[in-house]
C-alpha cells in the first residue's frame, strides 16, 4: 500500500469511515457512562453503536473490500451485539408486561 492509495477516497471509503467512527465511539460512550456511575458499566448505547458500526463495516468489507478476514470478523461481532440487545430487551421475571398483559 502506498501513501497515495491511502488518500484515495470515494463513497465506499467515506461509508467505511462512518462505520469506524460509530464503532469507535462506543468506547467513549462506555467510558463516559462508567465515569458518571463511578464504576465500570456497559450502557445500552454501546451495543447499538457496536451493531450499527459493525453492520456498516461488514457491508464495507464484504461489498467494497471483498476481504474475507474483515468480513468474518465483523459478522461474528454482529451476532454478539444482536444477542446482547435481545437479552437486554427480554422481559425479566416479575416485571409487568407493557400494556398490562402481565
Amino acid at each position: 500500500m502506498t501513501f497515495e492509495g491511502l488518500l484515495h477516497v470515494n463513497g465506499w471509503v467515506l461509508f467505511g469511515i462512518l462505520g469506524q467512527i460509530l464503532f469507535g465511539s462506543r468506547f467513549i460512550v462506555q467510558w463516559l457512562a462508567s465515569e458518571r456511575r463511578k464504576e465500570s458499566t456497559i450502557p445500552v448505547a454501546f451495543w447499538y453503536l457496536s451493531l450499527l458500526g459493525g453492520l456498516i463495516l461488514f457491508a464495507y468489507a464484504f461489498w467494497y473490500r471483498q476481504d474475507i478476514v474483515f468480513t468474518i470478523g465483523q459478522s461474528a461481532g454482529i451476532f454478539i451485539y444482536l444477542r446482547n440487545l435481545m437479552l437486554i430487551r427480554r422481559p425479566r421475571p416479575g416485571t409487568a408486561m407493557p400494556g398490562g398483559a402481565g
